[in-house]
This record gives C-alpha cells, sequence and structure tokens, in this order.
C-alpha cells in the first residue's frame, strides 16, 4: 500500500518519523517548519489542502496526525465513493489514538489503523459495526480473496441483515464463505441458487461466476465473483475490439457466466502487440498473459491442429492451450469456437 503520512505539528512530525520507519512504502510530509524535526526524507509543505488535493489520486493510505475536525473538511471534496476512496486514519500527535476515519473495509483503513496502533503504542480506534459487533463483513470477504462484488450498494443491506439477526441463505461452492465467518451471523447454506431463494431466509449471498438470470434476482441479494475464467484469444491480424467482445459476450452469455469473474485474456505471445486485442483486455481490466509457440505446442487439447494458426506462428494451436496453460491445468469449459476473425475457449481455474 502506498501510504502519505502527514503532520502538521512539531510532536506531529516526530510521530511521522516513528510510522515512516513502520512502512517500508510510506512518504513523510510534514509542515514546512517543522521538517528539520522529521529527520532524512521527510518532505516539507506550505499548503495542507493543495498537498492532500495533489497526493489524492495516486495514494492508497492516508495518515493524517492532526484533529479529526482538519481531515474531515479537507478529504469531503475529493470523495467519490467506497469502491475508489482511499484509506484514511487519522492520528493525534500524542500517539494516543489510531482512528480508521474512511475506507475502512475496502480501502484498508480498519487494518491500517490497527499497524499504526502497533507502531506507536496507540490504541486503534475502529466504528465499523460489523466489526465492534464480531460480525463478518463481506466486503472484507471479498477483498481477501480477490473477488469482485456485482453490487456494492448491497452490502449495506446485507451487513444491515447481519446486525438485525436475520438469517442470510449462502450458496457458495468454494466454501471460503463458510470458513471466513467461523459460525458468526445467522447464515444457512444451501447446494442451489432456487433452495436458497425458497428459505425463509432475510437475504442471500451468492458465490458464482455464473450469469443469473433475472428471475433469481432480488433486492436482497449480494453476488461475489471469484475471478476464476480464463479467455484463450487467437485472432487474425488487425481484428477490431468490438469483434472480440460481441464474439466473447456472445459466448459467455450462452455458457451463462459472467464477464465480472474473467481474470485475464490468453494468447500466443505473436499477439501481444495486437492493438484490438489489447484495447478489449483494457476496457475490462483485464490482464493479458502471452505464451510462446512451444509452450503452447506442449499442452494437451482436445480439438485437432490449426493449420493456419501452425502457419503464422508455428502453434498449433492458440485459444484452448493458451486458457489452459493461464488458468494453471483448469477445465475446459467452452472448447474452441471460431467466429468470423476471433478464435475463443473458455476455462475455469483449478
Amino acid at each position: 500500500m502506498k501510504i502519505a503520512i502527514i503532520a502538521i505539528t512539531r510532536n506531529g512530525a516526530r510521530l511521522g518519523t516513528r510510522l515512516r520507519d513502520g512502512f517500508p512504502d510510506a512518504r513523510l510530509f510534514v509542515l514546512q517548519k517543522y521538517a528539520g524535526q522529521a529527520g532524512k526524507g521527510a518532505q516539507g509543505f506550505t499548503e495542507l489542502s493543495d498537498l492532500v488535493r495533489a497526493l489524492w489520486p495516486e495514494t492508497e493510505g492516508f495518515v493524517f496526525i492532526m484533529a479529526t475536525g482538519i481531515v474531515v473538511r479537507l478529504v469531503a471534496p475529493l470523495l467519490a465513493g467506497k469502491e475508489t476512496d482511499p484509506a484514511v486514519v487519522v492520528m493525534d500527535d500524542a500517539g494516543r489514538f489510531a482512528i480508521s476515519l474512511l475506507s475502512g473495509h475496502l480501502g484498508g483503513a480498519n487494518e491500517l489503523a490497527c499497524r499504526c496502533a502497533f507502531i506507536t503504542g496507540a490504541r486503534e480506534v475502529i466504528t465499523t459495526a460489523t466489526d465492534v459487533n464480531n460480525l463478518p463483513s463481506f466486503d472484507m470477504l471479498a477483498k481477501e480473496e480477490g473477488w469482485v462484488i456485482d453490487d456494492l450498494c448491497r452490502v449495506k443491506t446485507l451487513n444491515a441483515l447481519l446486525l438485525d439477526g436475520d438469517e442470510i441463505a449462502v450458496v457458495d461452492p468454494t466454501e471460503r464463505v463458510r470458513s471466513y465467518c467461523h459460525g458468526r451471523g445467522k447464515l444457512s447454506f444451501f447446494d442451489t441458487f432456487v433452495e436458497a431463494l425458497q428459505s425463509p431466509a432475510k437475504g442471500y449471498l451468492f458465490v458464482t461466476n455464473r450469469h443469473l438470470p433475472v428471475q433469481l434476482q432480488s433486492e436482497r441479494l449480494l453476488v461475489l465473483r471469484p475471478q476464476n475464467l480464463v479467455l484463450g484469444i487467437g485472432c487474425n491480424s488487425g481484428t477490431t475490439a468490438d469483434e472480440i467482445e460481441a464474439v466473447v459476450l456472445a459466448n459467455l452469455k450462452r455458457l451463462f457466466l459472467a464477464i465480472r469473474s474473467v481474470k485475464c485474456v490468453a494468447t500466443a505471445i505473436a499477439k501481444r502487440d495486437e492493438p484490438g486485442l489489447a484495447s478489449f483486455a483494457g476496457k475490462y481490466g483485464l490482464t493479458l498473459v502471452c505464451y510462446e509457440s512451444e509452450e503452447l505446442n506442449g499442452v494437451p487439447v482436445p480439438s485437432p491442429p490449426s493449420l493456419h494458426a501452425q502457419a503464422a506462428i508455428g502453434a498449433i494451436g492458440v485459444a484452448e492451450p493458451a486458457a489452459v496453460l493461464a488458468s494453471g491445468g483448469g477445465t475446459l469449459l467452452l472448447k474452441k469456437v471460431k467466429s468470423g476473425n476471433v478464435t475463443l475457449a473458455v476455462a475455469e481455474m483449478a
């Protein structure tokens, strides 16, 4: 985590030095007249609001050593949403308290406050309701597992049900929800979506890479998406991002798979600079993983060799072997299909 520690008093500068030494990626900023109190490497500033505004887009966590009211006024105009706002922790310059002020779960402020407390001997102050009531936090679970939250607003709905002691029906083939919750909260577990929705539960938590039809939707349903799908893609030179996207979305829809569960696009190294492929991957925030022809040729796949790929890049196939490699030897959910200039295969990680 990229951390900015900001202090505006002499004691704050000294405390900031201790914090900076405890965080390998932290930068320390102190009011210019106290720069000499903060040791080598501290950066002086004169205008606090200008500094925070400049650091905000590039910083993952802030530790402000100053009054909470100052911090609230500073950051309020910069807030965009809990899914993007950085962690904000406030400490008094006597080093007695480390307060998780903003983005406690997704942003990591609760953890950051605890680390600040450990380094300085302060007492962490955590106010998120699920934490103080020793209840699980589904957004924190998603963060720890690297899962995508379909609709972040529904985390609040599910957390409210937890706090009220209402039953939540869970469908989770990964079994991570059960182990994470350790019996906390009134959760019941089901094998299928239909069974869960037919239960008397007040809310629902589904962990799945499946696209859910409209009839299974509910305002009290939170969907967490493991990113465990890989798209193996081969394409002709000059293939547009729009054509690649159309083929991918059509086939995922046919398989009832969610694009938000896709982790990466796998292809041949000869296609790493293909503009359309790179543009498609970038649009969905997907990593582009590329393999040499020799690697692709070493993977047994169900489809017969591609004479076109063999002539063009020396590989007997691209989509299937690339998908299998990137999924760690996972299961092919979709054997290669060719549509226009695109060849696609889909694998689920092992």
